[in-house]
């Protein structure tokens, strides 16, 4: 379990099922999650335009400090848009 080994790392609240892994940067170290998915979790509250502005604005556009969760966006996912 994530929170077990990396027990500083800040989480998403509701997000567990995007989590990915986590990414090191410059000596620090944060969850990285599927852009991908979080809109999918999203969109089960909300519709695909709301949950990408939802998205944006308030997850990545969000900092909470050195451990502030990363959002992976798939260059398959960049295709489609």
């Amino acid at each position: 379990m994530l929170s077990e080994e990396y027990p500083d790392l800040l989480k998403a609240d509701g997000l567990d099922e995007a989590i990915i892994g986590v990414v090191q940067r410059m000596g620090t170290q944060a969850i990285c999650y599927d852009t991908e998915k979080v809109i999918e979790i999203l969109m089960r509250d909300m519709t695909e335009d709301e949950a990408w502005e939802y998205f944006q604005y308030n997850i990545a556009g969000a900092w909470v400090g050195e451990h502030t969760p990363f959002f992976l966006t798939r260059e398959s996912m960049n295709e489609e848009k």
